[in-house]
């Protein structure tokens, strides 16, 4: 099984991306000055990761967020670095330390790698639609997640045991499958458009053996529970309603803990909800609720 893959993993490398700044938006105490940067984790599979914290002395909790995939190679070596930013940001003017990592083969790692004549590593294929493995496809962006909350505990860099995991498509996913690990340090998990095997040959609502997906969805949520907030949009051509509406029968019929949320239609496509900063209205409160739940 993927997850009983071990690797070291120490931060290191940290590179200032930014100074300083003033969020433009408040919480309960007014706008909080937000560093970001850009870290180095130097694991075997190399990897970057967008980071903002609030300025000042820590440690505080934890979010560790998830992009989602490409299955384009040339895409993936011109993945932005810094993703979903605005809503890293909203989660890091709250108090916390977010952490989002790009995968390998991803960005400016892959094309490091393919400068110095060495194969970049997208280990999260699901194989072909005939047969597709979703479970270990979101073990394996699970397992980069453990090795991130582990070692972050591990140098005190983190309050520990408040940490919480979101994720995007693919990102999402992995959300699910880290959800039947049942992580003591992670209290809670939100996934915005979860799933894998959407858009098969860039066709709208045309899925990769969906049958497949939810049963993958159901085996997760057999040993999960870990509080989750499903969020999924009307007009998502990757998992529309009908199919979200099945994962979520299958998890929560399997054992699982999600609360499901499915939002008015969005831009051209709801799918990328979370990359928008017009969006977070519409899920900050839903997450905000959420979370006061499960602190």
């Amino acid at each position: 099984m993927i997850w009983s893959l071990r690797l070291p993993l120490l931060l290191s490398a940290l590179i200032t991306l930014a100074t300083p700044t003033i969020a433009s938006a408040e919480d309960d105490t007014g706008p909080r000055p937000v560093q970001e940067e850009i870290w180095a984790l130097p694991l075997t599979l190399p990897t970057l990761a967008y980071v903002a914290h609030p300025v000042g002395k820590g440690p505080f909790p934890l979010v560790v967020m998830n992009h989602g995939v490409s299955l384009n190679a040339r895409e993936r070596g011109f993945f932005p670095l810094v993703e979903f930013r605005d809503a890293a940001l909203w989660f890091a003017r709250r108090g916390n330390m977010v952490v989002a990592p790009t995968g390998s083969g991803y960005g400016a790692g892959a094309l490091d790698v393919a400068e110095r004549g060495l194969f970049s590593i997208f280990y999260s294929k699901i194989g072909k639609c005939d047969n597709p493995n979703f479970h270990d496809a979101g073990l394996a962006v699970a397992l980069l997640d453990k090795w991130i909350i582990d070692s972050m505990t591990e140098q005190k860099l983190i309050a520990p045991d408040k940490v919480i995991v979101v994720g995007q498509s693919a990102g999402g996913w992995a959300g699910i499958a880290l959800s039947s690990r049942n992580l003591p340090s992670v209290r809670a998990i939100i996934t915005f458009a979860a799933g894998r095997g959407g858009r098969v040959g860039g066709q709208p609502n045309n899925n990769c053996a969906p049958d497949k997906l939810v049963e993958a969805t159901g085996d997760f949520g057999r040993t999960a529970r870990t509080p989750m907030l499903w969020i999924y949009i009307e007009n998502d051509t990757f998992f529309g309603p009908a199919l979200s509406q099945r994962m979520h029968d299958a998890y929560i019929g399997a054992g699982g803990d999600a609360e499901y949320h499915l939002l008015p239609p969005f831009g051209s496509d709801g799918h990328f909800l979370i990359d928008s900063p017009d969006a977070i209205p519409l899920w900050a409160p839903l997450v905000s609720r959420f979370l006061e739940r499960h602190p």
